[in-house]
């Protein structure tokens, strides 16, 4: 991203703001026990998303990316926060008002095995998003799947297809079609090459960015590598145990990343130069588990820098440099220190 696309991004509003975001889950020790417990799956999340760019989110599995990303669209219920989507608050609409706001946010999911019904054909599964919300006639409707099948790189002669005649890469593509049916302007792309072979992981990548470009669209695009957040996104949020540790452009973020956390995964990603010696930062302990979270801040207990105050105050994510933002008491104090 350019600084004058960055300059202009922050005088605009944002499209999609999230503000201290929580989504809890019940959990009972035993079914005779009374006391319920709580699985802390998003907690205290808090961001805002820009027109035209793409966010991508990044963290271990079951730090709650995925959780967070269908909670902002309502199909998980928030337990706490808000999320405005185009100026609106939508947090609390029923299910009536919700459905209309469809049309604006949709997801392409992780399996595009899983997520096609396999007792429908391409058109059927194409077609069904506009059928629901009453889009144009059904000529239209056609002509509309035929267009969106040509844009995803499909022959609109295979619409009358079913989904197991298809590959993996070929499936996918079509749930971006579908998700594109209804003209969004936010869609949540929830690790949507993780089940890909690696050839058509960067076809798919390619293809969401010629998409973003062609029908001015936002993404949250959510990924357990570094490296392919890297590739495709403006600016890059780390998360971790259900909070989010480090926000920054995709560029400051590889360069110089201000978590002990994103540092350890910016040593994980392979250097293609085997006399370059880079230092791997191995991670110590388990991840916690989000039933019972550690006191403090929630990475004390695998970092390499904790000290007493870690493990016994809750770090704010606060702004170390213009437009980066880390959730570390020591990048605070050293930021501290540098301003006085």
């Amino acid at each position: 991203m350019s600084m004058e696309e960055s300059i202009l991004r922050k005088e605009q509003a944002p499209l999609l703001t999230v503000r201290n975001l929580k989504t809890y889950f019940p959990s009972k020790k035993n079914l005779l026990s009374s006391k319920i417990n709580y699985i802390k799956a998003v907690d205290d999340v808090s961001l805002s998303i820009y027109r035209g760019e793409t966010f991508g989110l990044v963290g271990e599995s079951g730090c709650g990316k995925s959780t967070l990303g269908k909670t902002i669209l309502r199909l998980i219920e928030p337990t706490a926060g808000e999320i405005i989507l185009d100026g609106e608050n939508i947090t609390h609409l029923n299910s009536y008002q919700l459905r209309r706001r469809r049309e604006k946010m949709q997801i392409i999911f992780q399996d595009p095995y899983s997520s096609l019904n396999p007792r429908m054909t391409v058109k059927t599964i194409i077609e069904e998003p506009m059928w629901v919300h009453h889009m144009a006639e059904k000529r239209e409707r056609e002509k509309r799947v035929d267009y969106l099948m040509e844009v995803v790189g499909l022959a609109s002669y295979q619409k009358e297809r079913y989904p197991h005649e298809f590959s993996g890469g070929q499936r996918q593509r079509i749930g971006i079609a579908r998700a594109l049916a209804l003209n969004p302007k936010f869609i949540v792309c929830d690790e949507p090459v993780s089940a890909l072979d690696v050839s058509i992981q960067s076809q798919i990548l390619n293809l969401l960015d010629d998409l973003q470009k062609e029908f001015k669209l936002t993404y949250l695009f959510i990924a357990h590598g570094i490296a392919t957040v890297q590739h495709i996104s403006n600016r890059i949020g780390v998360m971790y145990l259900g909070r989010l540790v480090e926000v920054a452009d995709r560029d400051e973020i590889c360069r110089n990343p201000k978590h002990p956390y994103t540092q350890a995964l910016m040593s994980a990603i392979p250097v293609p130069d085997p006399e370059l010696k880079v230092e791997r930062i191995i991670l110590k302990g388990d991840v916690p588990s989000p039933l019972n979270p550690p006191s403090g801040c929630c990475f004390h207990t695998r970092c390499r820098f904790a000290t007493k105050v870690c493990s016994e105050e809750k770090p704010l994510l606060a702004e170390c440099s213009e437009g980066h933002c880390a959730a570390c008491h020591m990048v605070n104090q050293l930021n501290g220190e540098a301003k006085t």
